[in-house]
């Protein structure tokens, strides 16, 4: 049978108690305090490991931001072999360009949308309309970026210089390179890629991007979705209203949204990186209460001992 463990006596006098087991978490001694401290003392602390410094990624994905290195890559190379695609079909003259062809005049003389509606929509693409709301939206992040860490941030205004540049840097120079004719109401050649529809993607998804990577936090999902949803929406618009206006063959269209694809993977990219420099970090905590932590500390080594 177990018997009760009995206190023993020693030499001195002094009455030893057997070693009993401890549960829970040892609690940490405040100088000056009457009793013990708090568990979890450390739990408040700074992150003193790189991976402290991650964040984890969107709830139901595994990882840490930034995303995966492969993603990425990925997306880069189904718009890269998705325009090539569409370039090769218009060169050639395959089926896809006469459907596109066919789907274009039916479209500007068919049923659909008023012209003075397509026409507003259409216009959403033009650079005085996207280029504002892009330059706003860069004003409110830097804003934003400066009232949280008292530092002026440059990205946004960066950012938003790049897709200004990127777009005619890449559709000019591919208008002059395939020379396509427009629908029988346009005049002129040099239709294939859009421009409205590059330009409609990229400034109103980098403005998009860059409030997502601001003042929008990630646990505002539905803010999150309606703003996607609004850049959706835009570019459909004006990809619809540029073919049923006759500006534009579908086909001009889906190629802009392949290098507008590219362009803001791009983006997203340098955005998370720059994001994830310019958060705020936790202070260090001053000389005074280190000491008083490494005091505190003392007493547990003893009690390990």
């Amino acid at each position: 049978m177990n018997e009760t463990p009995r206190p023993r006596e020693t030499a001195s006098g002094a009455v030893a108690w057997p070693p009993q087991s401890r549960t829970g978490r040892a609690f940490a001694h405040i100088p000056g305090a009457p009793g013990p401290g708090l568990p979890h003392r450390s739990d408040g602390r700074s992150p003193h490991t790189p991976r402290g410094a991650r964040f984890p990624g969107p709830p139901g994905r595994p990882g840490t931001s930034p995303p995966v290195p492969g993603r990425p890559a990925v997306v880069l190379s189904l718009c890269a072999v998705l325009f090539a695609f569409l370039t090769w079909q218009l060169v050639a003259r395959g089926p896809l360009r006469r459907l596109d062809e066919r789907l274009g005049v039916r479209l500007h003389d068919g049923a659909g949308l008023p012209h003075p509606l397509a026409e507003f929509f259409s216009d959403l693409g033009n650079t005085s309309v996207a280029v504002p709301v892009l330059a706003v939206s860069a004003a409110a992040v830097t804003w934003w970026v400066r009232r949280g860490t008292g530092r002026v941030a440059w990205w946004p205004a960066l950012t938003a210089l790049f897709a200004i540049l990127v777009v005619p840097a890449l559709v000019l120079p591919l208008k002059e390179i395939f020379d396509r004719p427009g629908q029988p109401s346009a005049e002129g050649l040099g239709y294939y890629p859009s421009g409205h529809t590059a330009t409609a993607t990229v400034a109103y998804g980098v403005a998009l991007l860059l409030l997502l990577a601001g003042p929008v936090p990630p646990h505002r999902r539905d803010v999150r979705r309606a703003l996607t949803a609004t850049w959706l929406l835009l570019v459909v618009c004006v990809s619809y209203g540029l073919v049923r206006q006759g500006y534009h063959w579908p086909l001009d269209v889906a190629a802009s949204w392949c290098l507008g694809g590219a362009v803001l993977q791009v983006v997203a990219v340098v955005l998370v990186r720059a994001r994830v420099r310019e958060r705020p970090r936790t202070p260090a905590p001053d000389d005074v209460t280190r000491r008083q932590e490494r005091r505190a500390d003392e007493p547990e080594r003893g009690d390990v001992a």
